[in-house]
């Protein structure tokens, strides 16, 4: 019976694999996406249905470790791969070729009836040349490569997270210049526009976590960054914070934003901030925030918070123990919904992909090994195929497989 449990979610993996290759060969030639106008709103109905790319690194693992013989882990990483996932596009291809890869995303996403995610992470001197150093050379270059994105996503809903870590670790805030900062927001407000001229986007800005940038200072940095002109911003994004942490951070920013934006004189810095006992940071926020103000909506990363954040062994780490960078022990988190009984939480998403790596931790040693792992963690973005199961085997809740993908993607589409 237990090894009956073990092989149902490889067997419902193979044959959607199976069902869909032939359908995604010929995507794979697809044109820029030409489907009918999405609605106007640019909120996402309770049932949105996210993409599953059923090729991904996680369903590859399932069936490398279903060929070696080890049933348990093939199956934990079966129901691991059934749930949908983020698309990231980093720039490393041509601005054809990402023209090219966002449309054959969103022509898969269309046959099996869902909305894909995609994150845009290519903006220029992203991630304070720290483990995901790169980007755009220039800010021309950079408005072109959001062209042709945009160019891809077409006419089709699509969620947009926009520039992880774009603005809660943009020049200011990582020893860079007032031009750096200037052209950083500059940038975004741009992307922010373009973006938004497909009638499907649901663009989405960075707002950071609730243990690093205080309430003022990352609403102020959304503000400047556009986000009046976006559906709102993203929470989380390759950390670790609780769910809860979360939504008081991300409600006190969005009303800290309506404040800045419509009250006369009003300073970021006077928000009442996640530091605050809840009561007295509610208080504040009756007393400035109209019940009826429209208010900047936010999506929670939940990919790997499960166990929320890892607090370091007392005394082992004198230096930065790195608590952001493949921390050891946390596990995925809710499964990814739209259907959040929050009102401006628009979704739960997995923005960062669950199994790849933060990059080479060192915690503050002289290296190369992790100390908490005893060796060196593979390069950010790297497929870490360990640490993927471990997230599966520490999700809570208990991580399941979607029943949603036992279903063909041609039969839901004809329904």
């Amino acid at each position: 019976m237990r090894i009956a449990r073990a092989i149902r979610p490889l067997v419902a993996l193979t044959a959607a694999l199976a069902t869909c290759a032939g359908v995604f060969a010929s995507a794979a030639t697809a044109a820029p996406a030409t489907a009918a106008p999405a609605p106007a709103a640019r909120t996402l109905a309770t049932d949105t249905h996210f993409y599953v790319d059923i090729s991904s690194k996680a369903a590859h693992q399932a069936l490398t470790d279903l060929k070696a013989g080890d049933l348990t882990d093939a199956a934990t990483m079966a129901e691991l791969a059934s749930w949908p996932v983020a698309q990231w596009f980093d720039g490393t291809s041509t601005v054809q070729q990402t023209t090219h890869d966002m449309a054959v995303l969103e022509a898969r996403a269309a046959l099996q009836r869902q909305v894909p995610v995609a994150v845009a992470y290519n903006i220029p001197g992203r991630d304070c040349s720290q483990y995901s150093a790169g980007g755009a050379a220039t800010s021309a270059d950079y408005a072109t490569w959001i062209d042709a994105l945009a160019q891809g996503i077409g006419n089709r809903r699509t969620v947009v997270i926009l520039e992880p870590d774009g603005l809660a670790l943009s020049p200011a805030y990582c020893g860079g210049t007032a031009q750096q900062q200037a052209d950083r927001l500059a940038q975004l407000n741009a992307a922010v526009d373009r973006l938004e001229r497909q009638p499907g986007a649901v663009v989405y800005l960075d707002g950071g976590h609730s243990a690093w940038q205080n309430v003022g200072t990352q609403a102020q940095l959304l503000v400047d960054g556009g986000v009046a002109r976006a559906q709102g911003f993203f929470l989380n994004v390759s950390n670790y914070q609780t769910d809860a942490d979360l939504t008081r951070y991300g409600t006190e920013v969005s009303k800290c934003v309506w404040y800045v934006q419509n009250t006369p004189g009003a300073s970021s810095a006077d928000c009442a901030n996640q530091y605050w006992p809840a009561a007295d940071a509610d208080a504040w926020y009756a007393a400035h925030v109209p019940a009826s103000a429209q208010l900047a909506h936010f999506v929670i990363d939940s990919s790997r918070n499960g166990q929320g954040p890892w607090t370091p062994p007392a005394g082992k780490y004198t230096g930065d123990p790195q608590t952001w960078c493949n921390p050891p022990g946390r596990g995925l988190g809710v499964r990814p919904t739209a259907d959040t009984g929050t009102a401006l939480l628009d979704a739960f998403l997995w923005i960062k992909v669950p199994g790849e790596s933060d990059g080479s931790c060192t915690r503050g040693t002289a290296g190369p090994a992790d100390p908490e792992y005893g060796s060196v963690d593979p390069s950010a973005g790297a497929w870490w195929p360990a640490q993927a199961l471990s997230l599966a085997q520490n999700a809570t809740p208990a991580l399941s497989f979607d029943l949603a993908l036992h279903a063909s993607p041609l039969k839901r589409a004809a329904r």
